[in-house]
């Protein structure tokens, strides 16, 4: 009796489970996978922290007693050049981070701060590249013709500028004016046509479908087709990367305000903070090491779950 019984009852459990997992949205699949993935975890887990903590630098920096402007002269030694009194550059209960060489400001309260500007414009600037290149792509790629023509040449043409120079170049031109806001532009400006190619690729290849053809053929708009024929279909490869987005941008702009050309005092900025930790590195290395292990788990962070998720949505992208 038992032996009957047994095999309709793992098959009744498989096709239980089975249904189970039919009944989850892509999306909650998609999570899954993610969660699924030690690196992926690591990365979700990470990036979630970095923006709670960037999201809420005012009240977390409020925590520690110390705004990010607020000198402390006491937890500096004047007469040995401003160093942070203390080991591991004046680490202790009153700064939790330690303290800025010579002015005394407290590092816990500025690197919370400083992810807040770094964030906000490596989110802003990948919405302006993924906005601009998803509309440049789609257009090029199921238009065709001159749209198409006229389009894939701009790419090249933006493609082929040496790209950091030009920042650089407009960076310093650029006096009087929001930096935050300049930055992002200029980014944009410069990054948009990497992903208008892959959703030009992804719109060619997807405007020949049945269902393509059928909306067309039902007197269907081309508005219409693409916003709900070809757009949902390429939204796969534009998240995934547009994550993997998000750690290039980091560091552009780390690299724009290292150089000078940035964000500028008393907006500080994880980039800025290592380019005036350079000249402490001997007499006090945690103040540079300090912003840097940020920057680099925030970037470290956003690439493990970029490719996790390009692997998960745009499987043959990856691979290729």
């Amino acid at each position: 009796m038992s032996t009957t019984t047994e095999p309709v009852a793992v098959a009744d459990a498989t096709a239980a489970g089975a249904a189970k997992s039919a009944g989850r949205g892509p999306w909650r699949q998609v999570g899954d996978q993610l969660w699924a993935r030690g690196s992926a975890r690591f990365g979700l887990i990470t990036v979630g922290a970095l923006v709670l903590a960037a999201a809420l630098a005012g009240p977390l920096g409020s925590l520690g007693g110390w705004s990010p402007e607020e000198f402390d002269k006491r937890a500096v030694d004047p007469y040995l050049g401003g160093t942070p009194r203390g080991d591991f550059g004046g680490i202790s209960t009153r700064h939790w981070l330690g303290v800025e060489p010579i002015t005394g400001r407290d590092l816990f309260a500025r690197v919370l701060h400083g992810g807040q500007v770094s964030l906000l414009i490596a989110f802003t600037a990948t919405a302006v590249v993924v906005v601009a290149g998803t509309l440049a792509g789609i257009a090029a790629g199921y238009f065709g013709g001159r749209t198409d023509a006229l389009l894939s040449r701009l790419m090249d043409l933006t493609m082929s500028f040496p790209s950091l120079i030009f920042m650089i170049a407009m960076m310093s031109v650029a006096e009087d004016v929001n930096r935050i806001l300049l930055i992002t532009l200029v980014i944009g400006l410069f990054t948009w046509p990497g992903i208008a190619r892959v959703v030009r690729g992804q719109t060619l290849s997807l405007k020949h479908r049945e269902y393509v053809e059928a909306a067309k053929v039902g007197g269907a708009r081309s508005w219409r087709i693409l916003t709900r024929e070809i757009l949902p279909n390429v939204s796969g490869p534009i998240i995934a990367y547009t994550t993997l987005l998000v750690p290039g941008m980091i560091a552009t702009e780390a690299a724009l305000s290292y150089l000078g050309v940035g964000v500028r005092p008393p907006t500080s900025s994880w980039g800025q903070m290592i380019a005036e930790s350079i000249k402490y590195y001997e007499t006090d290395p945690t103040y540079f090491l300090i912003p840097t292990a940020f920057l680099f788990l925030a970037v470290l962070a956003f690439t493990l779950l970029g490719d996790a998720l390009r692997d998960i949505l745009d499987p043959r992208g990856g691979r290729s």
